[in-house]
């Protein structure tokens, strides 16, 4: 069994080279996630696309058809230029703190959320516009990080190759589940290895 030797939060302090100048000890963090658990983006993964009723149709936790295998940020897709309105999604993050996100459906368009969830407890679907609506919900490339970071320090390599510049990331130093990264080159199940400032 590791032992975490190091707290990254204890505010520890290493000399400079300047007389009477100190600073705050980085530590270098690496995450890894093994291939089975970083598989392909998925529009439906987590909800096939399902017929939106005359009101607003909760789904619940027993009728949702899988789960993230590592916290990931969800996805909404429809299925026609009519779909809108809001899907609102509960769920717990990595720590199994509750939280929530909101996702306003465009058409046909896939959405993509703002948090990475690692289980979904709850999926309230809007209203149908168009008797053929249908909304289904997934998993997107972005995929969540076990650090609050305040910015980007990240450095991630997939499939042990080249490494990959991420896009549209977002880091949060209050919100767990707001720090995901989202590498330019598309998940397929390849390995993933991230290194980070801490």
């Amino acid at each position: 069994m590791a032992i975490a030797s190091y707290n990254h939060k204890l505010n520890q302090l290493i000399k400079t080279d300047v007389k009477g100048q100190i600073c705050d000890r980085t530590f270098i963090a690496h995450y890894h996630i093994p291939a089975a658990d970083a598989i392909a983006a998925d529009t439906d993964y987590i909800l096939a696309s399902t017929v939106l009723g005359e009101g607003v149709t909760t789904i619940a936790a027993e009728d949702i058809d899988a789960q993230p295998l590592t916290p990931r940020v969800v996805t909404i897709t429809g299925n026609a230029a009519t779909v809108a309105g809001n899907v609102e999604l509960k769920g717990k993050d990595a720590n199994k703190n509750e939280i929530t996100d909101t996702i306003a459906a465009n058409g046909a368009a896939t959405v993509e959320g703002t948090k990475a969830f690692a289980e979904l407890t709850e999926i309230k679907l809007p209203a149908a516009v168009d008797a053929a609506d249908e909304i289904s919900v997934g998993i997107s490339d972005a995929f969540g990080i076990p650090y609050k970071l305040p910015y980007n320090t990240v450095f991630a390599i997939l499939n042990n190759a080249t490494p990959t510049s991420v896009a549209s990331s977002n880091f949060s130093i209050t919100d767990l589940s707001a720090n995901y990264i989202n590498p330019t080159a598309a998940l397929a199940g390849k390995d993933i290895d991230v290194y980070l400032l801490v």
